[in-house]
């Protein structure tokens, strides 16, 4: 999910203005819209930055999801301290979230159907605080469309979250807690806040026209997962694990990353070489799937202490994209059906994060060094790309001293 969620977007945001004195963005010469055309060298991109700005009284904001109609969801807080599901459209950031809880959006498809998580008023009672806002609420998966939010089932547990992505055919990849209670599950908090966690959770497809969920099958000798992504082929991906050895979002960390056929079937894609490390939540998840049927995602490395963006072909396997020259870190968060790849790239959590994209799974580079005119803006994560080469992820405004959501849509230099 996005990486991702607020922890991870707070830990950011205060690292990025420990050190904001340092960053200089480097720009180049504006050129030419070129949004509605297949992304070119990458020497010949660069991107206009658009602020996304935050709901009234908000400083904080991140987009994280773009649709090919240009429409953009995430989440911003708010004069009531909340966070609100958001999407900006014609430029104006329009709260969609419930009232007087905490939500977020995640994804957005063709049709305008976007999906979230929200908390009910309803506290949980086992105080797992899955949703990670910090309120012990009761965590739920939506789907928003037409003006209304409607809430998704469960699996007889409590608590459910989504995946980044809605696809085509409204189906919504996430994950949902059962009633089983599972002994090995960790008695103390996760590293990014989440827990103590009870309750079993599993990977699930829901439908938004029907209304439905649909469990996902895990590896054999796992008992929990999570859909991260699902395409329009219904092939989803995600990551699994055990109680005690799955880190639920934000930042999550697992020991398999997996595929699902349409059919179900789970694929498990290997590893760059680590076990991974739970207690600080380093480990190996996929994060989008393309049309192609292309797999992007983090792994640990053999010495279980550095994370690596990767891309996984059924012919090739797993393939380690490597970070932006000097950086040890790196994660690649989505990739559109042209084969770019978009994430993060520093050091771990990002002290020292820098948006990164790798152009047709090719050699990373630095967000920030494509950027086309004059911008307060520092580019920290990108979260989301569409077939257009849109990208939106957070950045750190270096006037306001505030992290906010941007778009970056590419140009062509003259």
């Amino acid at each position: 999910m996005k990486l991702q969620r607020k922890l991870f977007m707070i830990a950011a945001a205060a690292l990025a203005s420990a050190c904001a004195g340092s960053i200089s963005p480097v720009l180049a010469a504006p050129g030419g819209n070129a949004a509605s055309m297949a992304p070119a060298a990458t020497g010949r991109i660069r991107y206009a930055i658009t602020d996304l700005g935050t709901l009234p009284g908000g400083s904080f904001s991140t987009g994280a999801a773009i649709a090919m109609t240009g429409l953009v969801v995430g989440g911003s807080n708010a004069a009531d301290g909340l966070e609100h599901a958001v999407a900006w459209s014609r430029g104006r950031a329009v709260a969609i979230g419930a009232d007087g809880v905490n939500s977020d959006a995640y994804g957005v498809n063709l049709f305008g159907q976007i999906s979230g998580l929200t908390e009910i008023e309803a506290r949980d009672p086992n105080n797992e605080n899955f949703c990670a806002y910090g309120t012990d609420r009761q965590c739920r998966p939506f789907v928003w469309q037409a003006g209304r939010m409607k809430l998704l089932p469960l699996l007889g547990g409590n608590n459910a979250t989504v995946g980044d992505n809605v696809n085509l055919f409204g189906q919504i990849p996430g994950a949902a807690e059962t009633s089983e209670v599972d002994p090995a599950c960790p008695k103390e908090p996760a590293p990014n806040g989440t827990g103590p966690q009870v309750l079993d959770y599993k990977p699930v497809l829901w439908n938004a026209n029907t209304g439905s969920v649909r469990e996902l099958r895990l590896p054999p000798g796992d008992t929990v997962g999570l859909a991260h992504w699902v395409n329009d082929l219904g092939q989803a991906v995600g990551a699994s694990g055990t109680c005690d050895n799955f880190i639920p979002p934000p930042f999550v960390a697992a020991p398999h990353a997996v595929m699902w056929e349409r059919d179900g079937t789970p694929v498990v894609l290997g590893n760059l070489g680590g076990a991974g490390d739970f207690a600080t939540g380093m480990g190996t998840h996929a994060t989008s799937i393309n049309n192609r049927g292309q797999v992007v995602g983090v792994s640990v490395l053999g010495d279980n202490r550095t994370s690596r963006a990767f891309i996984w072909t059924r012919a090739a396997k797993m393939r380690e994209l490597a970070p932006v020259a000097g950086h040890p870190h790196s994660a690649a968060l989505a990739i559109n059906d042209w084969g770019d790849v978009v994430g993060a790239s520093g050091s771990l959590p990002f002290e020292d994060a820098h948006a990164a994209i790798w152009p047709g799974g090719g050699a990373a580079v630095d967000l920030n060094d494509l950027v086309a005119g004059s911008t307060s803006l520092y580019l920290l994560t990108a979260f989301g790309i569409n077939d257009a080469g849109e990208i939106v992820g957070f950045a750190f405004d270096m006037e306001s001293q505030e992290v906010h959501g941007f778009r970056a849509t590419p140009t062509l230099r003259r």
